[in-house]
C-alpha cells in the first residue's frame, strides 16, 4: 500500500501560533465531556496510590505485594491498548470511549464482590478491569483530542485537557485519605492483643470493607456520564482519512522512528511517575514521624504542585518549545531525586514532592509528539503508546523490591532517577528525530 508522504513539523520552530486556534470553535460539547475523562481517569489511578497502602495494612502484604496494584492496573493498558485501536478503527472515537466507560465503570463495581470475598486476587482481577478501561479511554482521548482543532496548537491543546488530570488526582486522593483510611494505626503491642482475643481478623475485613462505598459512587458516576456521552453527537476527524478514507495499519507505524522513541520515553516517564506516588507515603512514613493521614494529605500537595505545573507550563508554551521544557524538567527532576535519596527525611520528602511540578507536561507533550503526523495511522499509533504506560506497572515493583532488598525506599527512588535519564534525552535529543514517509513494503 502507497500513501503521500507525511511531513512531520518539528517543535523546534520559531514560527508564532498566536493567531491558531486551540480550540476547536464548533463541537465544544464533546470536546468538554471529553476532557471531563481526564479529570475522572485522575480520579481512579491515584486512589491506587491509597489502595497500595490500604491493601499493605489490610492483607498484610510485603512493598512488592502491594506494589502489584499497580501492576494489575497498568498491565491492563499493556492488554488492552491495541485491541481498543483496532475497535476504534471500525466503530471510532465515540464507540471507543463509551466501551472504555462500561470497562472503567464497571470494574470499580467490581469492588462490591471482591470485599465480601475479602480476598487480594479479586481486587487485583477489578484493577486490571479498571486499568483496561483506562487503556480504552486514553486510547481514545488523547488522540481525539490533539486532533480536535488545527496541527499547530496541538500539544497546547492536549496540555489543556491534561490539566484537568491533577485535580482528579487531587479529589481521588482527598477522598482515599479520609474516606478509605480509617485513622486507625495499632501499634504492635495491641495487634498482639487483638490476635490474642480474636478480634484482629474482623479488623483487618473492616479496612477493607472501607473500599467499597468511594469505588462503587465512582463507577455509577462513570456509567452516568457514559450515558450522557451516548446522546451527544461527535464529529468526524477529518485529518485521519486524507487518503481516502484509509484507516492504516501496524505495518506502516515501523517507518515512523519519532513514534517508537515517543514509547520508549512515555514507557520511561509513566513508570517514574506511578513509582514516585505509590511509594511516597511509605517514604514518608519510614523517615518521619507522620502518620497514615498526614502522609497522604503531603502526596495530595504533590498532585497540587502537578496541577499547577501543568496549568503554568501550558501558558508557558507560548514562547518556550515545549521539548526543550520536557528536557530540563526532566534534568531538574533527577536533580531533586538525588537529594530524596541522599537525604531521607523530610527536606527529601520536600524534594521529592517538588518532582510533581515538573512532571506536569511531559505525558502529553511526549504523546502529542509520537502521534504528530501518522495520519490515517493516528488510532493505532495512539495505542502504542499508551501501551507504553505499561512501564508503571514494571517499575513501581522494581522501587519495592530494592526498598525491600535494602530496607530503604529511598534508595528504591533510584530506579525513578534512571528513567528521568531517558525523558531528558528524548527531551533534548530524541524528539528531533523526523518521521519517515510511509512508503510501498
Amino acid at each position: 500500500m502507497q500513501i503521500a508522504p507525511v511531513e512531520i513539523r518539528s517543535t523546534e520552530t520559531a514560527e508564532s501560533h498566536e493567531n491558531v486556534p486551540v480550540f476547536p470553535s464548533q463541537h465544544r460539547m464533546p470536546f468538554v465531556l471529553v476532557t471531563v475523562l481526564f479529570f475522572l481517569w485522575g480520579m481512579s489511578n491515584n486512589l491506587t496510590d491509597i489502595l497500595v497502602q490500604q491493601f499493605k495494612k489490610s492483607f498484610e502484604l510485603s512493598p512488592i505485594q502491594a506494589q502489584l496494584v499497580q501492576t494489575a492496573v497498568f498491565l491492563g493498558y499493556f492488554c488492552m491498548a491495541i485491541p481498543a485501536a483496532v475497535f476504534m478503527r471500525r466503530f471510532g472515537y465515540k464507540a471507543g470511549i463509551l466501551a472504555g466507560m462500561c470497562l472503567f465503570g464497571g470494574g470499580m463495581l467490581m469492588f462490591w464482590p471482591a470485599a465480601i470475598i475479602g480476598q487480594y486476587g479479586p481486587f487485583l482481577l477489578a484493577l486490571f478491569l479498571v486499568g483496561c478501561g483506562s487503556a480504552t479511554l486514553e486510547t481514545a482521548a488523547n488522540p481525539f483530542i490533539a486532533q480536535f482543532g488545527p496541527p499547530q496548537t496541538s500539544e497546547r491543546r492536549l496540555n489543556f485537557s491534561q490539566a484537568f488530570n491533577p485535580p482528579g488526582t487531587i479529589t481521588g486522593v482527598l477522598i482515599g485519605t479520609f474516606c478509605i483510611f480509617s485513622g486507625i494505626e495499632l501499634s504492635k503491642a495491641k495487634v498482639l492483643e487483638m490476635k490474642a482475643s480474636g478480634g484482629y481478623t474482623a479488623y483487618l475485613h473492616s479496612e477493607i470493607l472501607r473500599v467499597v462505598p468511594t469505588y462503587v459512587i465512582l463507577g455509577s458516576v462513570v456509567l452516568l456520564w457514559a450515558l450522557w456521552i451516548a446522546f451527544t453527537k461527535f464529529p468526524v476527524i477529518e485529518s485521519e482519512h486524507l487518503a481516502g478514507g484509509d484507516q492504516g495499519s501496524f505495518k506502516q507505524l515501523l517507518r515512523y522512528r519519532h513514534l517508537w522513541l515517543a514509547v520508549v520515553a512515555q514507557f520511561c516517564y509513566c513508570g517514574a511517575q506511578v513509582s514516585t506516588w505509590s511509594a511516597f507515603i511509605p517514604y514518608v512514613k519510614q523517615y518521619t514521624a507522620s502518620t497514615e493521614r498526614t502522609a497522604a494529605i503531603f502526596l495530595t500537595g504533590s498532585l497540587v504542585a502537578l496541577a499547577i505545573g501543568r496549568f503554568i507550563s501550558t501558558a508557558l508554551m507560548q514562547w518556550f518549545s515545549p521539548t526543550k521544557m520536557m528536557g530540563t524538567y526532566a534534568l531538574i527532576n533527577i536533580a531533586l531525586l538525588s537529594v530524596g535519596i541522599l537525604h531521607p527525611g523530610m527536606v527529601g520528602a520536600w524534594a521529592i514532592l517538588a518532582t510533581s511540578f515538573f512532571m506536569s507536561i511531559i505525558f502529553p507533550t511526549i504523546f502529542a509528539l509520537g502521534v504528530k503526523g501518522l495520519g490515517a495511522n493516528t488510532k493505532i499509533g495512539g495505542s502504542v503508546i499508551v501501551m507504553a504506560v505499561v512501564g508503571a506497572a514494571i517499575v513501581p515493583p522494581l522501587l519495592g523490591f530494592i526498598a525491600r532488598q535494602s530496607g530503604s525506599y529511598a534508595l528504591g527512588y533510584s530506579v525513578v532517577a534512571l528513567a528521568y535519564v531517558v525523558v531528558a534525552w528524548y527531551g533534548f535529543l530524541g524528539s528531533r528525530t523526523q518521521g519517515e514517509p510511509v512508503t510501498d513494503f
